[in-house]
């Protein structure tokens, strides 16, 4: 019997011309079982946004309005692994998503932003060393929004994206 399971990403959600996007690393349990990112009741994300952007978060529709709104991207970094549970350090055999395609649709996009030192991590690793990605990216590494990264409070989490976020939403 296998300690670890197949997890399979979502497609992006993205507006119509985005300029950023925000990354994640694999969707958690919970968000799998509900088909849709940050799923988890306890993960900031979508509180911060809602803070961000003061667009509502009360249903998918509204927070698919919202990413098209705030002309973004939502997506992850990983296409698949093998998880067992949400953690990201239980991940194995990652495998990226084609940020080549992505900047091929959206040439437009010039920062991206991390949930999390993990998503980033694994952009590094799996992406940015085996695709051809543009050149003059910014890149954003945020505090992660789940709940298990309990070190910060959730007024810290927001202030840290408010902070470094404030001049693309």
């Amino acid at each position: 019997m296998s300690d670890t399971s197949f997890c399979q990403g979502f497609e992006p959600i993205c507006a119509e011309n985005p300029t950023w996007m925000v990354l994640g690393t694999m969707p958690s349990v919970v968000s799998l079982k509900e088909a849709f990112y940050y799923a988890h009741p306890r993960n900031a994300f979508w509180p911060i946004m809602h803070h961000l952007t003061n667009c509502p978060v009360d249903s998918i529709e509204d927070k698919v309005n919202l990413v098209k709104q705030a002309k973004l991207v939502l997506w992850d970094v990983l296409d698949h692994c093998q998880r067992q549970g949400s953690l990201d350090s239980d991940i194995k055999t990652p495998q990226a998503n084609d940020f080549e395609w992505l900047f091929r649709q959206y040439p437009q996009i010039r920062t991206v932003v991390f949930n999390g030192q993990k998503a980033a991590q694994l952009f590094q690793r799996h992406v940015i060393k085996k695709q051809h990605l543009p050149e003059d990216l910014e890149l954003i590494v945020l505090p992660s929004t789940s709940p298990a990264n309990a070190a910060l409070k959730f007024a810290d989490k927001q202030l840290f994206w408010q902070e470094k976020l404030s001049g693309l939403v």
